[in-house]
C-alpha cells in the first residue's frame, strides 16, 4: 500500500461519520442534496438549518432508518446503503420526542432499553446505576416516566440512548420545548460524554447551543452551505453589523428594509441588527432613514455579529429557507 493510500486509511478510521454527496429523494423532491462532510472521532458537531433544510433526513440516512437515494456515507466504519442494522446496534439515537414509555417507571424504562440494546446481563443494575446518577434520578427510580418533568425525561432519554456504551451518540433536536436551566443542564451531560471520548452528531435550532460544539455545519435547501467553528463562521461573515436602539423597532425594520444601501434589518431582542453593504456612512444613513419616518434614534453602534446573524445571513444568500 502507498503512503496515500495509507494516509486515507488511517483517516477513515480517524472519521467517527463520513458523508460523501449524500443524496436522498422523495420522488421529484430532493430532501438531501449531494452533502459531504466528515465528523471526527470524540467531536461534538452541530447541524443547523431552518425547518426543511434536510437535517433530519441526513440523520435519518445515517443511522440507519433510510437508505440513501445516491452518495456514499459511512459511521463506525460501516456502510449507511448496506449495513444498516449493524449501524443501528454500534450507535445510541435520541429525537426530541425521546422515545420513553410514559407507563413504565424510570427503572422499567432502564431494563427496557438496557435488553433492547443487548447490554450483557451481569452489568445491567451497573449500567442502570450510572444513568440514574448522570440523570440525577436517584430518588425518581419507582416513579412512573410520565410523571416527570420534561428535563428530568430528556435527561432519562439520554441515558437510555448510551446505556450500550456507543461510541457516536446521534441527537435530533433533543432540548425542543425544554426550559433554558434544563438545557444548560443537558449540555454539560453532553460534555461530559465528550470528554469520555463519545463522539456527538446533534442537530440543533437554538443557536446558544450551536456556541457548545467544536464544529457546525449548516444546511438550508437540501445542501451544505458552511461548515467550520462558530469563531470562524462568525469571522467569515465580513459586511458592517449594526445594533440599533429605537423607537417602535418593529415598525423600524420595515423602514430600513427599504432604505438605500441597507441589505438586511432584523428584530433582535429590543434592538435591531442592520446589516449594510459598506461601513462609510452606515450610521449616518440608518439615522437619516429613521428620522424621515419620525422614529427617534437612542444608539447606533457597530457590533461583531453572532451566530444568530451568521445563520440568518448565509441563508438569505442561499435563497432563503424552504417555505411549507
Amino acid at each position: 500500500m502507498g503512503g496515500t493510500e495509507r494516509a486515507r486509511d488511517a483517516r477513515r478510521h480517524e472519521d467517527a461519520v463520513v458523508a460523501d454527496r449524500l443524496t436522498r429523494r422523495f420522488g421529484d423532491f430532493v430532501a438531501v442534496d449531494g452533502v459531504s462532510f466528515r465528523v471526527r472521532r470524540g467531536e461534538i458537531f452541530g447541524f443547523l438549518g431552518p425547518n426543511g433544510a434536510g437535517k433530519t433526513t441526513t440523520i435519518k440516512m445515517l443511522t440507519g432508518l433510510i437508505p440513501p437515494t445516491s452518495g456514499e456515507g459511512r459511521v463506525a466504519g460501516l456502510d449507511v446503503a448496506t449495513e444498516r442494522s449493524a449501524i443501528k446496534r454500534r450507535i445510541g439515537y435520541m429525537s426530541q420526542l425521546f422515545s420513553l414509555y410514559s407507563d413504565l417507571t424510570v427503572d422499567e424504562n432502564i431494563g427496557f432499553f438496557s435488553r433492547l440494546y443487548g447490554v450483557a446481563r451481569e452489568r445491567r443494575r451497573e449500567r442502570a446505576d450510572w444513568v440514574v446518577d448522570m440523570a440525577g434520578l436517584a430518588e425518581q427510580r419507582q416513579r412512573l416516566t410520565g410523571q416527570l418533568p420534561l428535563g428530568w425525561k430528556q435527561r432519562l432519554a439520554l441515558g437510555c440512548a448510551v446505556l450500550h456504551e456507543p461510541s457516536i451518540l446521534f441527537l435530533d433536536e433533543p432540548t425542543s420545548g425544554v426550559d433554558p436551566m434544563s438545557r444548560r443542564a443537558f449540555w454539560d451531560l453532553i460534555h461530559r460524554l465528550g470528554e469520555d471520548g463519545t463522539t456527538v452528531f446533534v442537530t440543533t435550532h437554538y443557536m446558544e447551543e450551536a456556541e457548545y460544539c467544536h464544529r457546525l455545519a449548516l444546511m438550508n435547501r437540501g445542501r451544505l452551505i458552511a461548515l467550520d467553528e462558530p469563531a470562524g463562521l462568525r469571522q467569515a461573515m465580513q459586511l458592517p453589523l449594526f445594533e440599533v436602539h429605537t423607537e417602535e423597532p418593529a415598525v423600524a425594520v420595515r423602514v430600513l428594509e427599504r432604505a438605500r444601501g441597507i441589505i438586511d434589518a432584523a428584530l433582535y431582542g429590543r434592538a435591531l441588527h442592520v446589516t449594510t453593504e459598506t461601513e462609510a456612512g452606515a450610521r449616518d444613513r440608518i439615522r437619516s432613514s429613521l428620522a424621515q419616518a419620525k422614529l427617534g434614534v437612542r444608539a447606533v453602534r457597530r457590533i461583531e455579529p453572532s451566530l444568530e446573524d451568521v445563520f440568518v445571513a448565509r441563508v438569505r444568500d442561499e435563497g432563503g429557507a424552504r417555505s411549507g
